[in-house]
């Protein structure tokens, strides 16, 4: 019975044990789309965590300044014990006892003008806290960027490894059907040695590009901050042109449209409102400031008087209760406080004008921030032009050379070319078909970017 129990034991362990192999291979062998890479390096990417924690700082200077408007209110107490001579403090006599003594009160004030300060210092927390969301989400489009570029670059490069593997299997054949020929005494061995030297010269392709899709990989890993670089895999998900009807504008009207959708360019206008407020806040510490206060305070002591009709203390007494004395002893006080600017050794008149300086260089800023937006757009309009152009100008060397390609193979195979023509035919061939795929996600990518400086969001790419 105990040896039945012991053979079931093992039987569930190596049934779990094989689960979590299979978990831990399926972990292993999935592979990323691109949505998946994006979403991901968002997450996890640490810039992306301190812009949001600046966001929520921004959150909480907003939250200070509503707290602006509403009046303090706080409570102190305090507790003594006193021995030999003291100064009793209810009836500010020398006394010769222990004495137990306590104060507490209550406390409020209240900020009723301060030159519009506070109404102005909310405004700008409010700018503070949107324009750090916008920078919070340029950074995040910023990243959407790096990651599709990396992204296409592994499909790029497996793309250019799968054509260098689909030619070194037809050189295969060739050197097959070569060597018999060879064998034969149909072809002389030279022709064998070009073949031969072919199919050396694409094995070396295959290995280089090889490494190309790893250090891909390698790259694309390190932007997701992913360390297991032997598991990490993308898609297979064969870009194709997408169609697009963004070239149908100008660049200008690419531009217009850029700036009111580009998030930085927006944080860099709210820079400018925020200069401003800064301003606006600067000149209010011109104007006087007045506010209101009120005190309550009540005391106690272990001891009490009986005191005269002038209200002198006298012959000590017994203790009067505690509850007792804080209503006999209490007192409230009001007040209302004027502060009014009137020299400060220039510290108001000097702050005013680095606000004003401090404001024209955001302005400044600003100018330039457009300007940059603006050459990066016409860049980005070249860029997508020239991609296209060139794609379909490799499109169709790839048709000529293969038309070429198709020719000299017949020619070769009927004996009417030699070995080292129908190899150079191959190479322009290859040459033609690499260049075809670099050219086509380049332009996918640049389409893309163009795409993104009109508004359309980077997660469709």
């Amino acid at each position: 019975m105990m040896n039945m129990k012991i053979k079931n034991s093992l039987k569930l362990s190596v049934l779990f044990l094989c689960l979590v192999g299979m978990q831990t291979s399926f972990a292993q062998q999935k592979k990323w789309s691109l949505r998946e890479c994006v979403e991901y390096a968002i997450e996890n990417n640490i810039t992306v965590q301190q812009f949001e924690l600046d966001l929520e700082t921004a959150e909480l200077d907003k939250s200070d300044a509503i707290g602006n408007f509403i009046p303090s209110f706080n409570a102190n107490t305090n507790v003594g014990f006193s021995r030999g001579l003291t100064i009793d403090p209810i009836s500010n006599t020398t006394v010769s006892e222990n004495i137990v003594t306590m104060s507490g009160g209550l406390t409020s004030q209240l900020l009723i003008f301060d030159g519009l300060r506070n109404f102005k210092q909310l405004n700008r927390a409010k700018l503070s806290a949107l324009s750090a969301r916008y920078r919070l989400e340029g950074m995040k489009d910023d990243i959407r960027l790096s990651v599709a570029n990396a992204y296409l670059n592994v499909l790029a490069n497996r793309e250019t490894l799968n054509t260098f593997r689909a030619q070194y299997r037809a050189t295969e054949q060739d050197l097959k059907r070569t060597e018999e020929l060879v064998a034969n005494g149909v072809l002389p061995e030279g022709d064998l040695l070009e073949i031969q030297s072919t199919a050396a010269t694409q094995e070396q392709q295959i290995i280089n590009a090889e490494n190309n899709v790893y250090i891909a990989r390698i790259n694309l890993a390190q932007l997701l901050q992913i360390t297991d670089y032997e598991n990490f895999d993308v898609l297979d998900e064969g870009y194709m042109i997408p169609q697009s009807d963004i070239l149908d504008y100008s660049a200008k009207d690419i531009f217009t449209k850029s700036l009111d959708v580009i998030n930085n360019i927006k944080a860099s206008e709210l820079n400018v409102e925020l200069a401003q407020k800064d301003l606006e806040i600067a000149k209010g510490a011109r104007y006087p400031t007045l506010g209101a206060s009120m005190n309550y305070n009540t005391r106690y002591s272990s001891i009490d008087y009986v005191r005269d009709e002038t209200g002198r203390p006298v012959i000590p007494l017994s203790t009067i209760p505690f509850v007792d004395q804080l209503w006999l002893n209490d007192g409230i006080t009001y007040g209302i406080g004027l502060n009014i600017p009137i020299l400060n050794g220039f510290t108001v008149k000097n702050n005013i004008k680095r606000r004003r300086i401090a404001l024209e260089r955001q302005r400044l800023q600003f100018e330039n921030d457009k300007l940059d937006l603006e050459a990066n757009v016409n860049q980005a309009y070249a860029d997508v032009n020239g991609a296209f152009k060139s794609y379909e100008a490799a499109t169709k060397t790839v048709e000529a050379r293969r038309l070429a390609y198709q020719y000299a193979k017949e020619r070769y195979d009927v004996g009417l070319m030699n070995s080292f023509d129908f190899s150079q035919a191959q190479a322009r061939l290859d040459n033609a078909e690499a260049e075809l795929i670099r050219s086509k996600y380049n332009y996918i990518f640049n389409l893309k970017v163009l795409e993104f400086y009109f508004g359309v969001p980077l997660d469709e790419l």
